[in-house]
């Protein structure tokens, strides 16, 4: 199943099940319609995050792969065996990618288009700054690389350490600005119980309060999510080629 058939597939599911759950508690199916909404929204959003997540926790562990890098090196192994180990023994998230790094280098024998595989592959600052250093050493001689290796890994814990502790604030904010935008819902959905709530929102002007008030959540919701984003590190080195 294609990811996009995969969210729309969740997205329906939470739809159908917030309609059932809220028409029978309101029993109105105008108040009903934009907990429907929210909720298509809400997992939609939720599903596409989950790349946003995967690619965090990417970022994470690129220490830990220079500090194999630094150990299979210390043991005598050459830079493409010390790669190849990163399929077996690297972070478990980034082993696929040594692994098909290992199949293409038996398959080309060509060091360099397998690391540019990498690079486009990883997308990252990161690993963009650790792929060319090794690159580089490659292609010069590598008497240096055990001391670059240990100054980008100080570097890049640094940078993690630093970053994380603004998300964590920025986390904060926007979760007291989405409970805060959540709240209107919820104090409707409480007074709903009440027979004059239902009749009152089923007039047109009812229908146009309601209406108005899910764009105003929605422009809200998007502006503080763009608020609270991070920016990306810009990278640095690009691609020698086109893969």
């Amino acid at each position: 199943m294609s990811m996009i058939r995969r969210r729309l597939l969740y997205s329906s599911l939470a739809c159908v099940g917030t309609t059932l759950a809220i028409f029978v508690f309101t029993t109105s199916i105008i108040i009903t319609a934009p907990f429907t909404f929210f909720a298509g929204v809400i997992s939609w959003i939720y599903q596409r995050n989950r790349f946003s997540k995967t690619e965090a926790a990417i970022s994470l562990v690129w220490p830990e792969v220079i500090d194999h890098m630094i150990s299979g090196i210390h043991s005598g192994l050459s830079l493409s065996e010390a790669m190849v180990g990163l399929g077996k023994r690297g972070p478990e998230i980034l082993r696929p990618a040594f692994l098909d790094f290992h199949r293409e280098l038996q398959e080309t024998g060509n060091f360099v288009q397998a690391v540019e595989r990498l690079k486009v592959r990883f997308d990252s600052h990161s690993s963009d700054q650790i792929l060319e250093a090794i690159l580089l050493a490659k292609s010069l001689g590598g008497s240096e690389l055990l001391q670059i290796f240990r100054t980008l890994g100080d570097f890049l814990r640094q940078d993690l350490s630093l970053r994380k502790e603004i998300e964590i604030k920025h986390g904060w904010i926007k979760n007291s600005a989405h409970l805060s935008s959540a709240a209107p819902w919820l104090l409707l959905l409480l007074l709903s119980s009440q027979p004059g709530t239902t009749a009152a929102f089923a007039s047109p002007a009812g229908i146009a309060i309601l209406l108005l008030g899910i764009a105003l959540t929605v422009i809200a919701y998007f502006w503080m999510g763009r608020l609270g984003r991070l920016p990306k590190s810009p990278r640095v080195f690009q691609k020698r080629m086109e893969v």
